[in-house]
C-alpha cells in the first residue's frame, strides 16, 4: 500500500528513532480553532452561500440531476471554489458533492452516508446518475466548498414545484432538530446526547425508519470540517466536545427552495449547518 511504503521509507530516514502514530497529536491540535481559522471558515461559508443563492436561477426544466449539478459546480468554481477537496480518510475519495433526485437518492452508498447515488459509473459509485428532474420532485444539493483551504460542506433541499404535505412536515422536524442540537452543544457535553436527541425527536415525530436513509441508515448526524476534511462522524460517539470546535451538524431538509417558479426562494446562508435527513 502506498501509505505503507511512504512510512517504511521515512522510517529508514531515522534509524535510531522511534517512529511513533502521530495522529492523535495532531487531530488535537486542530480541534482548537484559532481565531484566524475561525475567520477563514467564515469567509469560505460566505463564499459558498453566495453561490447557492444562484441555484434556483441555473434550473431549467427538462434538465437531468447530471447537468443540474454540472451548473452548479460551476457557479461554485466562479465563485472562487478551488475544486480539489483532501480527505482524511482511509481509502475515500471525494469530489465537490451529490446533486440528488428521485429513487436515486435513497441508492445505497458505500460509505457510512445517508445520501448515496447509483453515479455515472460503478467505478464511482455515487452521486447522479442522469435522472430527469421533474415536477414534484425534491433535489438535494451537497456540495463541499473549499475556496482557501478552510473546507466546509453545506446541503439544501429544493423542490420543483410544490410537494408533498408529508415533506414538508419531515422538513420542519429536521430543522427543530438542527435548532435544537445548536442549543445545546458546548464543551463538556457528550456528543452521545446530541445524537440520542435527534433519535428522540425524529422517532416522537415518527419518522425514525427514514431518518438519514431507509435501507441504509447512517449512525451520525454530524462530522468535522478541516483542512483536510475529516471523516470523524462525532455526533454518533462517545466523544466529548472539548474545545472551540468548527463542526458540520448534519440534518439535511435545511432549506426548502422551490425552483422553476416566477420567484424563486432564496436559500438560507448558515454555517456550519445541521443536516439531518429524512427520506420519503
Amino acid at each position: 500500500m502506498p501509505g505503507t511504503t511512504e512510512y517504511v521509507r521515512l522510517a529508514g530516514l531515522f534509524p535510531d528513532a522511534e517512529v511513533v502514530n502521530g495522529t492523535p497529536l495532531i487531530r488535537q491540535a486542530r480541534s482548537v480553532k484559532t481565531a484566524i481559522e475561525i475567520e477563514m471558515f467564515r469567509r469560505s461559508g460566505m463564499a459558498h452561500a453566495k453561490a447557492y443563492e444562484q441555484i434556483p436561477f441555473a434550473y431549467y426544466p427538462g434538465m437531468t440531476d447530471i447537468e443540474f449539478s454540472i451548473e452548479i459546480e460551476r457557479l461554485m468554481r466562479l465563485q472562487g471554489c478551488l475544486g480539489i477537496f483532501r480527505v482524511f480518510g482511509r481509502s475515500m475519495e471525494i469530489f465537490m458533492g451529490s446533486v440528488l433526485t428521485g429513487d436515486n437518492a435513497g441508492y445505497p452508498s458505500p460509505y457510512d452516508f445517508a445520501l448515496g447515488g447509483r453515479g455515472l459509473d460503478p467505478a464511482l459509485p455515487g452521486g447522479a446518475d442522469k435522472t430527469p428532474l421533474k415536477e414534484g420532485q425534491s433535489v438535494m444539493v451537497d456540495l463541499g466548498g473549499n475556496f482557501n483551504g478552510y473546507m466546509g460542506d453545506m446541503s439544501r433541499v429544493f423542490s420543483i414545484g410544490k410537494l408533498s404535505e408529508e415533506a414538508y412536515t419531515a422538513h420542519q422536524v429536521c430543522l427543530d432538530i438542527q435548532e435544537k442540537i445548536a442549543s445545546i452543544a458546548r464543551p463538556g457535553i457528550p456528543c452521545e446526547m446530541l445524537y440520542n436527541t435527534a433519535i428522540e425527536m425524529v422517532t416522537q415525530a415518527g419518522f425514525a425508519d427514514k431518518f438519514m436513509g431507509t435501507g441504509q441508515q447512517a449512525k451520525f448526524i454530524g462530522h468535522g470540517a478541516a483542512a483536510p476534511r475529516t471523516t470523524s462522524k462525532i455526533y454518533s460517539s462517545r466523544f466529548f466536545i472539548l474545545f472551540t470546535l468548527i463542526r458540520i451538524v448534519d440534518p439535511l431538509c435545511k432549506s426548502a427552495v422551490v425552483v422553476g417558479g416566477s420567484t424563486p426562494a432564496t436559500p438560507r446562508a448558515m454555517s456550519p449547518e445541521l443536516k439531518p435527513t429524512i427520506f420519503l
